[in-house]
């Protein structure tokens, strides 16, 4: 069963006074997320998602170069029921049907991280699946936009400690002497749950709804560092949802980059972490 709504939040109040955290759980499908959640595996996230779970959302796109080329416009995953919904950040342009009050509006930018960056945050990239691998252009064009982008093997999808190794270089960066006073704004795109996952299950030959599961309480307990971190920093807002999903045989389909429910239903959470 889907949760309530997330809370409603002035963002004009929490842009300029509150760091920013965007963790995109790469490939998460709603319905693993929510039965991890309903059966007690997520210790670190569940405190902070409604008493039902996870909202249940549609993304914009099926797979991560397109969702994210939208997140950073200011479109995030949609709420999966009837609108309209105003968005939390939006760049100003003619015609656009959802803001309101609430929402932080970016003027004279094409993305909200150049947006962040006129406030004076110190934009951070830590990448995770290959559209975000800084050795070639396409990966490039996604970190290029923020002041910093990091990337490396040990974040990639094939290593089993991909996000104990990113929630180690959030800390290092956010403790350095350069960002000690400087409001942040750190993205962290997470590479666990995409395939290959099998290697969460021991003995496992094939990635499936099980191992995609395993990943997601792997992935909660790397997490819990990052949130202390956050808290001793400073007032943190933080965003948490998955890209797309991906299909292990349902209807015949396997993979992602399709519009099937599985692939379109993603999980969505927006808290703030205070000290």
């Amino acid at each position: 069963m889907a949760s309530s709504a997330a809370p409603t939040l002035n963002m004009r109040q929490i842009v300029g006074s509150h760091d920013i955290l965007f963790v995109t759980l790469d490939t998460l499908r709603f319905d693993a997320a929510q039965r991890c959640f309903e059966a007690g595996r997520l210790p670190t996230l569940a405190p902070h998602l409604p008493l039902g779970g996870w909202e249940k959302r549609h993304t914009p796109a099926s797979f991560t170069y397109a969702a994210h080329q939208a997140f950073f416009a200011g479109f995030l995953p949609t709420p999966a029921r009837p609108g309209p919904h105003p968005r939390l950040f939006a760049l100003d342009f003619a015609g656009s049907e959802t803001t309101d009050a609430n929402t932080f509006v970016f003027a004279d930018r094409a993305n909200i991280v150049q947006g962040l960056a006129d406030l004076g945050y110190r934009t951070l990239c830590i990448g995770g699946v290959g559209f975000f691998n800084l050795a070639n252009p396409l990966g490039r064009a996604l970190p290029d936009l923020f002041d910093e982008a990091h990337w490396s093997p040990s974040f990639g999808v094939t290593a089993i400690d991909s996000t104990k190794r990113q929630v180690a270089l959030a800390r290092e960066r956010w403790a350095a002497d350069d960002l000690r006073d400087r409001r942040c704004f750190t993205f962290l795109n997470v590479s666990a749950l995409h395939q290959p996952n099998r290697h969460y299950v021991p003995g496992a030959k094939d990635d499936d709804l099980d191992s995609h599961c395993a990943a997601l309480e792997y992935v909660d307990h790397a997490l819990a560092p990052l949130f202390e971190a956050a808290r001793r920093r400073a007032p943190t807002f933080v965003i948490v949802c998955s890209d797309h999903g991906t299909a292990y045989g349902e209807d015949g389909y396997v993979g992602h980059r399709i519009a099937h429910e599985v692939v379109m239903t993603v999980p969505y959470a927006h808290f703030v972490l205070t000290p």
